[in-house]
């Protein structure tokens, strides 16, 4: 009989200990509940690449010979964008830094605090990164391919 009690004492405090409390516990603090940030799993850009570095490209440009552009990713997710447009002024260097972050599938990375019409997204890939347009997708047609920046 004992030793049903302390079964039955154990399964009790295993339930309590495996449940979440509930946001109207008097025991809780008003302290803010923190969001948890789900990280991908198993094999993706994020985790499985070598993807901090400088990467290289010139863009098309409509009015203009082409952008040239420099984006390095930085390990503590900061980022560095440098792009120079050639004939049109080629004085015309602008560069933007900031941090960027990944999407949920730790395939894509957004820069922030863009200005300007740049969408400031980019797939990552071994040893490469695809420009996507405003909607965050790969640019595709004829000039698809001037639209990936190796890395340096």
């Amino acid at each position: 009989m004992k030793n049903s009690f302390l079964l039955f004492l154990s399964f009790i405090a295993l339930q309590f200990s495996c449940t979440k409390p509930s946001e109207t516990n008097s025991f809780e603090t008003s302290q803010p509940v923190l969001e948890e940030r789900i990280l991908p799993t198993g094999d993706n850009s994020q985790t499985s690449l070598d993807w901090a570095g400088t990467y290289f490209n010139t863009l098309p440009c409509a009015s203009c010979e082409g952008i040239e552009t420099w984006v390095t990713l930085k390990s503590d997710g900061t980022f560095e964008m440098k792009t120079n447009y050639l004939g049109l002024n080629d004085a015309r260097e602008e560069i933007f830094t900031g941090n960027f972050s990944w999407d949920q599938a730790g395939s894509n990375v957004t820069l922030e605090g863009l200005i300007g019409d740049y969408p400031g997204k980019f797939k990552v890939g071994e040893n490469q990164l695809w420009y996507l347009d405003q909607a965050g997708k790969r640019i595709e047609g004829d000039l698809a391919d001037q639209y990936i920046l190796k890395k340096k």
